[in-house]
């Protein structure tokens, strides 16, 4: 991970996943469904109905974890080894150990996704947002220990990551009790943008900067411009989070004609109190249907 693919590559799949679950909440608000588990639209029942149901949320983490765990191994000339043959031994990469515990970390979650959603009898949420909550612990623990000795740039670049990771922590912590709210998915899928966004950012600063001159561990400057940029990645995932959702709706309301109804259907009926004006047309009306049938029965007498 320590390259420019390194980072991008986590990054890019970070974002995907970002971008996923924003648009399974937007279309959950929207169609008032169910956040965890989203109806089937009519369309994908019957034979799709078995791959609609897949949990590609899993899937995806296992072939990214798996990927990345490839790419890591085989970065490291003469293999990743843990300890040298010298007398005393030293642990060897380190920093490259602590990669592919992360990645193995991804694709063990995406193992648990698949095995709750596809193989056991009933679905557990819990077992799912337990592992990832276990797995983003896991991973601020490595975090912390991956600065050791990083200093400048760098340091300030995985400080701002390390306090994505910790804000990610505590929502899909909260999650654990309340799994089915809409503002903490909502939070959780920015965050997820930001944790990809700022990775990628990260490549860039650390390995390809835009003006082809590296930044300055010594210029205070190029440190602050560090938390300028994570600022304004902030502001364009937000922005991205609102027009996800105004795409989401506009996306729905113009191929799915159902939905322009759907407030007139689902709007629940108003019983007003019955005023003192109803109450005396409805006497008013009662005793001229008396007076009638006392008339009707005079004449037939």
């Amino acid at each position: 991970m320590g390259t420019f693919i390194g980072h991008v590559y986590p990054g890019l799949f970070l974002i995907l996943y970002g971008l996923y679950q924003a648009i399974v909440v937007s279309k959950a608000v929207i169609f008032k469904d169910s956040l965890l588990d989203p109806s089937c639209h009519p369309r994908n029942k019957g034979r799709w109905a078995r791959l609609w149901k897949i949990s590609y949320r899993g899937l995806l983490k296992m072939v990214t974890g798996s990927i990345l765990i490839v790419y890591e191994i085989s970065c490291i000339k003469g293999g990743l080894v843990l300890m040298n043959r010298q007398l005393p031994p030293r642990f060897l990469y380190p920093k490259e150990w602590q990669h592919l515990t992360m990645f193995i970390l991804l694709t063990l979650n995406g193992c648990v996704d698949v095995m709750s959603r596809n193989l056991l009898p009933q679905r557990c949420v819990l077992l799912e947002k337990g592992s990832l909550v276990l797995t983003f612990y896991v991973l601020l623990l490595l975090l912390v220990s991956h600065v050791q000795d990083t200093t400048g740039i760098e340091l300030q670049i995985h400080y701002l990551l390390i306090l994505v990771v910790f804000l990610l922590m505590l929502v899909l912590t909260i999650e654990l009790w309340t799994p089915d709210t809409f503002q903490l998915l909502l939070i959780e899928a920015f965050l997820f943008l930001m944790m990809g966004s700022w990775l990628m950012q990260a490549g860039f600063i650390l390995y390809r900067p835009v003006t082809g001159y590296p930044w300055q561990d010594d210029d205070i400057s190029d440190i602050m411009f560090v938390t300028t940029f994570f600022c304004w990645h902030v502001m364009i995932n937000a922005l991205c989070l609102l027009g996800i959702y105004g795409l989401s709706a506009l996306w729905h309301r113009c191929h799915c004609p159902s939905l322009k109804l759907m407030g007139s259907k689902e709007a629940p009926y108003h019983k007003g109190t019955v005023g003192p004006l109803y109450k005396l047309l409805q006497e008013v009306e009662q005793s001229e249907k008396d007076e009638q049938a006392l008339l009707l029965s005079k004449s037939s007498s």
